[in-house]
């Protein structure tokens, strides 16, 4: 009766509301009342578990060496002057942003033509082109360096970073362009035709069109494949010989002796490697959820 006389309109406002341990008990039974513990708890466990080893090693880089503290008091930088003046961690560091940046422009920018061909394009062989990039994953990037030694040895490109360029695109590109096709296809084939009755061409609209609206999974697939050249040890300890060509990654290995390990400097290696990580992932962190979210449903 005070439900019908409410939706008429002849009850006043504040009959028609339920009274607040109503509306509590309302939102306990929907499920939304789950005690804080149970949330906080789990976070907590995992935060713990995450940053522990980050402290660990933020604690060798920073404490003098022979220091047994927990707590880095005092705070010394000798360990990233040692590693980054003695160890020629400068070099490692130019080196490894290098393959980096390249890998990222050269996966996204081939990634991009392969997922609009993708997406836009049919042809007698595109399920079985998918299917082998999908198969690829599959394989180790260990197997490949066999036939690619031979590959780069033939073209003299032994001791380069371009072979490590080349290798590191070469094994992301096939997730990258399944991403980059996904990405395309959430983008509406009639916006593309209108600027065509415009008068653009197809590139020209696919540039004003499509390409603004790719911004958050390009932002995501070309992250990826930075950090991926970033920390990829393999292809560059196969590919480079000389030192002043070397990556972080192997860079760090050499801080790794047959009798012994200077675990300041190898602290502080780390955490040289890891900031250029950390502060990608915390500038792009909007996009990449955006991506991922516009990656994951069809539009």
């Amino acid at each position: 009766m005070t439900a019908a006389l409410a939706e008429q309109g002849t009850l006043p406002a504040a009959a028609a509301t339920p009274p607040p341990a109503a509306r509590g008990r309302r939102r306990r039974g929907s499920g939304r009342g789950v005690p804080r513990w149970q949330i906080y708890l789990p976070l907590g466990l995992y935060l713990l578990f995450t940053l522990v080893p980050f402290y660990w090693m933020l604690l060798f880089a920073l404490r003098p060496a022979g220091s047994n503290a927990l707590v880095p008091w005092p705070v010394t930088g000798e360990h990233f002057q040692k590693v980054w003046n003695e160890r020629s961690f400068g070099i490692f560091f130019q080196n490894s942003m290098i393959v980096g940046v390249a890998s990222l422009v050269m996966t996204t920018a081939v990634a991009l033509a392969g997922g609009y061909a993708l997406a836009r394009f049919e042809f007698r062989i595109k399920k079985g082109f998918l299917l082998a990039l999908l198969a690829s994953q599959f394989i180790p990037g260990a197997l490949m360096l066999v036939p690619l030694f031979e590959i780069f040895k033939n073209l003299q490109m032994i001791n380069s970073l371009g072979s490590v360029v080349i290798a590191e695109t070469v094994f992301q590109l096939p997730l990258s362009i399944i991403l980059i096709s996904g990405f395309i296809k959430n983008v509406p084939v009639s916006l593309e035709e209108q600027a065509w009755v415009d008068g653009c061409g197809r590139f020209r609209a696919f540039c004003a069109v499509v390409l603004p609206l790719l911004r958050p999974g390009l932002i995501a697939v070309g992250s990826f494949a930075f950090v991926h050249s970033w920390n990829h040890f393999l292809f560059a300890l196969m590919f480079l010989s000389s030192q002043d060509k070397q990556t972080i990654p192997v860079g760090l290995n050499t801080l790794i002796g047959a009798d012994s390990v200077d675990l300041g400097a190898l602290a502080a290696g780390g955490v040289i490697a890891a900031v250029p990580v950390v502060i990608v992932f915390a500038f792009i962190q909007k996009w990449l959820i955006t991506g991922f979210s516009a990656g994951a449903v069809k539009g």
